[in-house]
């Protein structure tokens, strides 16, 4: 049951990826669709979801505490930081998604960060 809620939540960030980038939300955020690879281009998204979804997993609790005391120092606010890094390793790790900014990594890590509380809501009941 784990296992199936984390592959539901990859395809609703690639879904989420597929939005901020068919309707240009970040002019910053790229992402090169390979129409050749195993699944066309939405195989691209997934691929990049399921890299963001495993940098979340894996490296975002180590950094989130590690900044717990500026977490709690900003009332929570330097999250956005945390989860903009994270889109910004997500970017370095895979050649098909380019980051232009800190200010374009800040806005992305809100709304893939407001996704997956959505995805988490839904996934929950």
């Amino acid at each position: 049951m784990l296992v199936i809620k984390f592959l539901l939540r990859v395809v609703i960030l690639a879904a989420v990826f597929y939005g901020l980038t068919y309707f240009d939300v970040l002019s910053g955020l790229d992402i090169e669709p390979n129409p050749d690879g195993p699944l066309g281009e939405y195989g691209t998204y997934l691929w990049i979801g399921l890299i963001f979804g495993v940098i979340n997993a894996v490296v975002g609790p180590v950094l989130r505490l590690l900044s717990l005391p500026f977490v709690v120092l900003t009332l929570g606010l330097f999250l956005l930081v945390v989860n903009a890094a994270l889109l910004g390793l997500t970017a370095a790790v895979t050649d098909r998604m380019t980051i232009d900014g800190f200010g374009t990594a800040l806005i992305g890590g809100l709304i893939l960060a407001l996704a997956g509380w959505v995805a988490d809501q839904l996934l929950d009941r």
